[in-house]
């Protein structure tokens, strides 16, 4: 069914690169774990440069993307005090949580990130909804369904204590087995995919409109969530499909927002900005920068702090690991800063008016 010019599909960009880069990447990347069998599905053990694609080039990329939407746009940075304040707080509350316990600071840095990842996915749903008037329990449900998509798998990992990976180290999201709450999880669960498809019924009878990538943002957070936490249980499955889902859309946002401010305020003097955003190469430019970025904050992990993967951070291995609790106490929240900082800014950044 086509819809009609007052049933506009509410695209950020276009259906191609909507489709492509936000919608598609969950379903993608469930395809690859499903084809792929014995190397991602039950698998503990992540090939090192599958891991410096995922992990690297993907989710730590992903988090300097945010530059361009704070430190990278100089009329924000003099503007918002917080992007001054924000880094410092999390460096200050870093040191004091690692200085009492090492675990403690990954467990509230991972929830965090739990946190930042949830609130992704209703962002999106947001700006994918942004176009209806529909009544107020429709938006409810919409609302309901997208936090049930991403609160019932990490509901799960809770309270089935048995999954074999974790968020950044091993025990930092607390967990532990109990059949009751599992059941009464999964009865809801079911409730309210059954309600927000009799929503979505309803709504297509009395409307004649379909809002396809709300519905493919909220179908394919459903599916990457699920499979990747519930159903598999392997670190690469986890990974894949986690990671996948949220970098890629998140930078292809971060580059259609900041395209769009750059034209219309057409700021030349920032040299960033003007070779990210022009026509010849830009895009390449953000994706080598953001690579670049991400390669060197790895390596100094890797050549101070883990040490697992010499093998793709050569120009870091001559760096001594550091064993001293004092000094990791300094030295990790420092590593970390740029992810603490993202996690906390993107719940501010991203304050968008409604588009007619």
């Amino acid at each position: 069914m086509e819809n009609s010019p007052k049933h506009k599909q509410p695209w950020l960009h276009s259906p191609i690169i909507d489709g492509v880069f936000i919608l598609s990447p969950p379903f993608i990347a469930l395809l690859l774990v499903i084809c792929f069998p014995a190397q991602f599905q039950a698998s503990s053990a992540i090939p090192v440069y599958y891991w410096l694609f995922l992990v690297v080039f993907i989710d730590v990329a992903h988090v300097y993307s945010t530059l361009y939407r704070t430190y990278f746009n100089s009329k924000s940075y003099k503007k918002e005090a917080f992007l001054i304040i924000v880094p410092i707080a999390c460096y200050i509350v870093g040191v004091l949580l690692h200085n009492y316990n090492g675990m403690l600071f990954w467990r509230v840095l991972a929830y965090l990130a739990v946190f930042h990842f949830v609130r992704q996915q209703y962002g999106f749903m947001r700006l994918y909804s942004r176009q209806e008037g529909s009544n107020c329990w429709f938006r409810l449900i919409d609302k309901l369904a997208i936090y049930t998509a991403t609160i019932y798998p990490l509901f799960y990992w809770h309270f089935e204590g048995d999954r074999n990976f974790s968020w950044f180290v091993e025990n930092d999201i607390i967990s532990f087995h109990s059949p009751v709450l599992l059941g009464i999880g999964l009865g809801l669960y079911l409730l309210v995919i059954a309600t927000y498809v009799v929503k979505e019924v309803t709504y297509l009878a009395n409307t004649g409109a379909f809002n396809w990538p709300r519905n493919l943002l909220i179908g394919g957070t459903f599916l990457s969530w699920y499979f990747g936490i519930v159903y598999f249980n392997g670190d690469m499955a986890f990974t894949t499909l986690n990671v996948i889902s949220h970098g890629i859309p998140y930078m292809a946002l971060i580059w259609i927002f900041e395209k769009k401010k750059h034209g219309k305020s057409g700021n030349k003097n920032n040299l960033i900005l003007k070779y990210t955003f022009s026509k010849f190469g830009g895009v390449v430019f953000f994706v080598l920068l953001l690579a670049f970025l991400a390669y060197v904050e790895e390596g100094l992990w890797d050549g101070m702090v883990w040490k697992e993967h010499g093998s793709v951070f050569t120009f870091f291995a001559c760096l001594p690991k550091i064993s001293n609790e004092q000094v990791l106490s300094l030295l990790v929240p420092l590593l970390a800063l740029p992810q603490s900082t993202h996690y906390v800014l993107d719940g501010f950044i991203w304050k968008v008016n409604k588009e007619k």
